[in-house]
C-alpha cells in the first residue's frame, strides 16, 4: 500500500504499513493553529481506521518538528466561550494521538516547544536528532502547559521532576532529554536514518501483541487523561486573565526579560 495525500497544513504519506503524518507550516515552525490541529485529528482517525497500517509517524516539515501553538492565538483576548473550543480541539487531537491503535513515533528535528513538545510526549515513542531543542516553556508567558502535558511528564519522569521541568520552563538538548527520560533515542547520525532503523525494528517485531498492550494502557489511563486535559481548559484560561501572562506576552512581543509580580 503506497499513498500520498497533501492537505495545506497537514500532508500524510503511507508506505506499506507506516503512515507518516507531517505538520505542514515550516515557515511558522509548524505552530499549531485550530485548521491544523482539526487536520491532524483528521488524518489520525483516517489512519486508526485502517487495518493496513500498523505504525504512525508524526514530524514536521522544514526546520522545526512543531514551535507550539500559534501566536496569534497565544496573542488574543479570547473570552471563555472562545477560548474552550479551541482548547476542546487541543483535547481530541490528544486524546485521538494516545489512544490509537497503532504504535506511534515522534520523529523530532529543530524544535519541538510547548504545545508542540505536549504532542511529541502523546506518542509512544520520541527520537530527536542530536542537535534539536525541548521545552516546556509555557511558564515564560505566564501560562500553565496544556495538550496533556501535564499527564505525560508525571508518567514519564515523576511528580516531582514533572513540576520542576514545567516550572524551569527551559530549552534543553536531545542529550538531557534522554537523561530525564523524556525522550527514548537520540538520533546521532541524522534522524530519518535513525528513524528507518527503528521501524525496521519494529516491523519485525509482533506488532499486533505491541498495539494491544498500548491499547490496554490507554484504556486504563484514558478516565486520567481526560480528566488533565479538562483541569488544564480551565487552568489556562484562568491564566490568561492573569497580569503576569499579560507581561509575559508583552515582554515576548519586546524581546526583552519579564517583570513577574505573582498576579
Amino acid at each position: 500500500m503506497s499513498i500520498n495525500f497533501v492537505t495545506d497544513k497537514v500532508n500524510l504519506k503511507v508506505v506499506g504499513r507506516v503512515a507518516t503524518v507531517e505538520m505542514n507550516r515550516p515557515d511558522a515552525l509548524n505552530a499549531m493553529d485550530t485548521e491544523m490541529i482539526k487536520g491532524l485529528v483528521c488524518k489520525l482517525k483516517e489512519i486508526g481506521e485502517s487495518d493496513e497500517i500498523d505504525i504512525v509517524v508524526l514530524s514536521g516539515k522544514g526546520k522545526a518538528f512543531s514551535a507550539g501553538g500559534d501566536i496569534k492565538t497565544m496573542l488574543s483576548n479570547m473570552n471563555e466561550s472562545d477560548f474552550f473550543p479551541v482548547m476542546d480541539c487541543i483535547s481530541e487531537l490528544i486524546i485521538t494521538l494516545y489512544s490509537i491503535p497503532k504504535l506511534t513515533i515522534s520523529a523530532i528535528s529543530g524544535a519541538a516547544a510547548g504545545l508542540g513538545f505536549s504532542l511529541a510526549l502523546a506518542t509512544d515513542y520520541i527520537i530527536a536528532d542530536k542537535t534539536s531543542k525541548l521545552a516546556m516553556n509555557f511558564i515564560g508567558i505566564g501560562l500553565i502547559p496544556d495538550g496533556g502535558a501535564h499527564f505525560f511528564l508525571e508518567k514519564r519522569v515523576g511528580e516531582t521532576k514533572a513540576k520542576q521541568i514545567i516550572w524551569d520552563g527551559k530549552m534543553m538538548g536531545a542529550e538531557e532529554a534522554l537523561k530525564l527520560g523524556l525522550i527514548q533515542e537520540v538520533a546521532e547520525d541524522g534522524i530519518q536514518g535513525t528513524l528507518d532503523a527503528r521501524l525496521t525494528e519494529w516491523l519485525s517485531r509482533p506488532v499486533q501483541a505491541m498495539i494491544k498492550t498500548k491499547k490496554i494502557m490507554a484504556e486504563k489511563n484514558r478516565p486520567q487523561l481526560l480528566k488533565i486535559l479538562e483541569l488544564e481548559k480551565y487552568g489556562q484560561q484562568k491564566m490568561r486573565e492573569t497580569l503576569d501572562h499579560q507581561e509575559g506576552i508583552k515582554a515576548f512581543i519586546e524581546k526583552r526579560k519579564p517583570k513577574f509580580i505573582g498576579k
